[in-house]
């Protein structure tokens, strides 16, 4: 079962286009997702602490501490595939992570579970899980050569782009990178049914396009 799409585009070569019509007008004031909500990773932390603004055609995310955020009605179960494109501005050296979770409940509460998929500067990627406050690693930090870093990037736009997504199938799991399939595994203890977002660490800058699921099969 799915449960709302969320779809949301952006880049920058798309915002430096659009820049000449948007100089002949004000811009339309900046807002947090209608609907959407947030969960930090830091207890005691506020929304003065993050910066998650709706900016046609995209979400902008701006960290302090790492955080989740998702819209409660964006679900999946059974067999499906997430896909997300992200675009990571200047990390200043920074190799902290960004990417989606999945299989989302109690988000709000002390029972949190889901199951995260993230990638970094550096070109590595890491699979965990989370139950209430703990961690555990399915699949630790991880380099491959489809993922495209900062330092890296085949083009000088000013951000990093990466086309990221999941295909949750039969009894396994499959990670991708720019089309680039970097890990397979067992669904088989797993949180994979539920809520669906974002996941960004800390002190990053990125746009997030994408962010959907899709039926598989």
């Amino acid at each position: 079962m799915l449960r709302r799409t969320t779809a949301i585009a952006v880049t920058a070569a798309a915002f430096a286009a659009a820049a000449p019509a948007a100089a002949q007008q004000d811009p339309p004031p900046l807002e947090f997702p209608e609907g959407w909500e947030v969960r930090f990773d830091r207890e005691g932390s506020s929304m003065d602490d993050l910066y998650l603004v709706s900016m046609p055609p995209g979400v902008h995310v701006t960290t302090g501490p790492a955080v989740i955020a998702y819209h409660p009605d964006s679900v999946a179960t059974g067999d499906f595939r997430i896909e997300s494109q992200t675009y990571l501005f200047d990390p200043e050296g920074r190799r902290e992570a960004f990417g989606f979770f999945i299989g989302g409940s109690d988000l709000q509460g002390p029972d949190q579970v889901y199951t995260y998929f993230l990638v970094r500067e550096g070109g590595e990627f890491l699979v965990k899980t989370r139950s209430g406050a703990g961690t555990d690693e399915v699949q630790g930090w991880t380099a491959h050569p489809a993922i495209v870093s900062f330092a890296t990037r085949p083009e000088d736009d000013g951000t990093a782009g990466n086309a990221l997504a999941l295909e949750v199938s039969g009894d396994a799991l499959r990670f991708f990178v720019n089309d680039q399939e970097v890990w397979t595994g067992p669904r088989q203890g797993l949180a994979t049914d539920g809520v669906f977002g974002l996941r960004v660490n800390h002190g990053l800058n990125l746009h997030v396009t994408t962010i959907m699921a899709v039926p598989v099969g």
